[in-house]
């Protein structure tokens, strides 16, 4: 008996010092993690940090109440008075413990934000395409490429056009990622086109571009532009399809056409005259005028212009807004503005499309593409 008499205290002594020495390197350790938080956890859960750090390293509250017109001072004294009589080492355990969840909760939110979006679509390799909050998002996402659209692209927008025409969404929004929204055509579509196949080529692509704006022509639901960054070409030319344009006011406007020896697409022909007045559609038309945000948002083809330091923000805050108004209402409202229009743009398609078929023959297209190609490899 005396021999267990003996040993019981020793273990309990072994086991004491071991449980103060992991708590005291746990609180050191929590307060080297603290300074790697990135989020403000909040001024409540700051205080409660504050309380148990003073706690554990003074022991309970010895300093006079503050006044009560000092409500910082009162605060953190309030908060330090509160733990009473807790033990240094019991407060340095509670202050690891909240530091530990703070760390938890921040690599669970970090994580979360790099795995795939909540309600992705599977099947596209140069879109991001996602549905949440009764909106379907569809991103161009070819930032290397400036988000120059090339044949997939166009495929795989057609699909995602048709995927949200048809799901439970009540608006879809066409945007970019990176600095560009869209570059427009990717000249890599017209390089090492072998001379014999020029005509098939030229023929595959008026099909597919004919498909590609007649998708934007027959969408049921409002579509949206949100235009993040400079825009050329069939991306610019296909906003007069859309319902409403927002735009960054570091967006521009180009529809460098006849400087490609080509022509316009997208029904712009047709849409841009009625939209901006003739002489200034033909300046962007005809004699590829760039325009800033501002003065595309003045002549009508852009709804508004954002600051773009809180475009995303404010669109997307005005965007969930919309996608609350009942859906059907604004399906059957929009087919009523469009659908007296729509025969005329599907003949309006049809011609622009016949037209580039044959620039896209022609000796002055082909010289002008192995022109812009020698001036780009030359930069």
């Amino acid at each position: 008996r005396p021999t267990q008499a003996v040993c019981i205290p020793a273990i309990h002594l072994h086991v004491t010092a071991a449980t103060m020495q992991v708590s005291q390197k746990d609180f050191q350790k929590a307060q080297e993690q603290l300074k790697l938080l990135k989020k403000d956890p909040g001024n409540e859960t700051k205080l409660k940090l504050y309380a148990l750090f003073k706690q554990a390293t003074e022991g309970p509250c010895n300093a006079p109440k503050p006044g009560m017109l000092d409500f910082v001072k009162k605060a953190k004294w309030d908060a330090w008075n509160s733990l009473g009589n807790l033990s240094q080492d019991n407060a340095r355990q509670k202050y690891a413990e909240l530091v530990s969840s703070l760390v938890s909760a921040e690599s669970a939110s970090q994580k979360k934000e790099a795995s795939p979006e909540e309600g992705r679509h599977d099947g596209y390799e140069t879109l991001i395409v996602t549905t949440k909050n009764n909106i379907t998002k569809i991103m161009f996402n070819r930032p290397d490429r400036k988000n120059a659209i090339n044949h997939q692209m166009y495929r795989e927008i057609i699909k995602a056009l048709e995927e949200a025409g048809k799901n439970d969404s009540t608006i879809a929004v066409i945007t970019g990622n990176g600095d560009y929204y869209s570059s427009g055509n990717d000249l890599n579509n017209f390089a090492n086109v072998q001379p014999g196949a020029m005509e098939k080529m030229a023929k595959d692509g008026a099909v597919l571009l004919k498909e590609f704006v007649g998708h934007f022509i027959d969408f049921p639901k409002p579509l949206i532009a949100v235009v993040n960054g400079p825009a050329i070409g069939i991306c610019v030319t296909v906003l007069g399809l859309c319902d409403l344009v927002y735009a960054s006011d570091r967006a521009t406007f180009h529809s460098p056409f006849s400087q490609l020896g080509q022509s316009p697409e997208g029904c712009s022909s047709y849409l841009f005259p009625k939209i901006m007045g003739l002489a200034k559609a033909s300046e962007m038309l005809l004699f590829n005028k760039k325009l800033t945000a501002a003065e595309a948002c003045a002549q009508g083809l852009v709804t508004e212009v954002f600051p773009d330091s809180s475009f995303q923000k404010e669109v997307w805050a005005r965007l969930e807004a919309y996608a609350s108004l009942p859906k059907n209402s604004l399906a059957v409202s929009k087919q009523l503005l469009r659908s007296m229009e729509k025969e005329k743009l599907h003949a309006v398609n049809s011609r622009e499309c016949e037209v580039l078929k044959e620039r896209w023959l022609s000796d002055e297209c082909v010289n002008a593409i192995v022109s812009f190609f020698q001036k780009k490899s030359k930069l």
